[in-house]
């Protein structure tokens, strides 16, 4: 059997399979910490080419929009609560870490985001800024297994017996 086939049968792991896994885990990971770094203004002011906010509070009068169904007194939770989210999803999806639950999440959050556009500016919006790429990206990396350069490939490496602590009773015994 062709390697590339085994790599995709789940044989064996290949160099390809690899790279492509840890190319699109990076990507959506990357991508969440450059939305959160727009937000808070690390990628410069508002008006600056490319960016789409450029500060917190331009971020919470987009969150307004795109939520209109949303109380004013917890539209900054909700700006916050996303702000955290992201960032989190985006650090365990770079480190390879839990990658199954912060694929899914992130799918969701996605999907959940692209709803929201579509329902408020159209489908043209979502299409453009391929949210719903996005998200099927992030459904895709759940189910995939760790690459080989992520954290949890080097969890699984480890022997169980070896990760778990002994419980004190045992260590009194020993």
């Amino acid at each position: 059997m062709d390697d590339t086939l085994m790599g995709l049968t789940g044989s064996t792991t290949t160099r390809p399979y690899d790279i492509a896994a840890v190319f699109l885990r990076l990507g959506l990971g990357v991508g969440l910490l450059s939305a959160v770094a727009d937000r808070l203004g690390l990628w410069g002011p508002p008006g600056t080419p490319l960016v789409s906010w450029g500060n917190f509070h331009n971020f919470l009068l987009y969150t307004a929009k795109l939520n209109p169904w949303c109380p004013t007194a917890c539209l900054q939770l909700l700006g916050v609560v996303v702000t955290i989210s992201e960032a989190g999803l985006g650090m365990l999806l770079i480190l390879g870490l839990w990658m199954r639950v912060a694929g899914l999440l992130n799918g969701i959050l996605a999907l959940t985001f692209a709803a929201a556009m579509t329902f408020v500016l159209g489908v043209h919006a979502p299409l453009n800024y391929e949210v719903f790429v996005f998200s099927a990206a992030s459904f895709l990396l759940a189910t995939l297994k760790p690459d080989k350069l992520s954290l949890d490939a080097f969890r699984i490496r480890i022997p169980r017996k070896e990760r778990r602590k002994k419980p004190a009773r045992e260590l009194k015994r020993a």
